[in-house]
């Protein structure tokens, strides 16, 4: 019985820390490695100049929240395939233990009942 904790415990340090990206406090998750969410420019109706320099950074915008929001999927699943196969890992731990004990007290049982 002092094996399943030293079974499970492996199995959490083989899991591959890079995998796990995000943060989660609280209740509330945030992403690790995918930097701070770019601020959406404002429209500058001032003049045309202003405009058109105000769609230029928009543009960029688009293309650096793009990337963005890919990190925060790919975070994501990361994180939740994570927590899935560290959950069913355990589950299966558990269910072992069980079956483990379940076969111990059998054959204590027959061992005792010959008696």
């Amino acid at each position: 019985m002092t094996q399943t904790p030293l079974r499970l415990l492996s199995l959490i340090l083989a899991t591959p820390l890079c995998v796990s990206a995000g943060i989660l406090v609280n209740g509330k998750w945030s992403l690790a490695n995918c930097g701070n969410k770019p601020e959406v420019p404002a429209i500058d109706q001032t003049n045309v100049e202003a405009f058109n320099q105000s769609v230029a950074k928009i543009n960029a915008w688009q293309q650096q929240a793009k990337v963005y929001y890919e990190c925060l999927v790919k975070e994501a699943n990361a994180d939740n395939a994570v927590i899935a196969d560290t959950a069913n890992a355990a589950q299966a731990e558990y269910r072992a233990t069980v079956e483990s004990i379940g076969k111990q007290a059998e054959a204590a049982k027959k061992k005792l009942e010959k008696k």
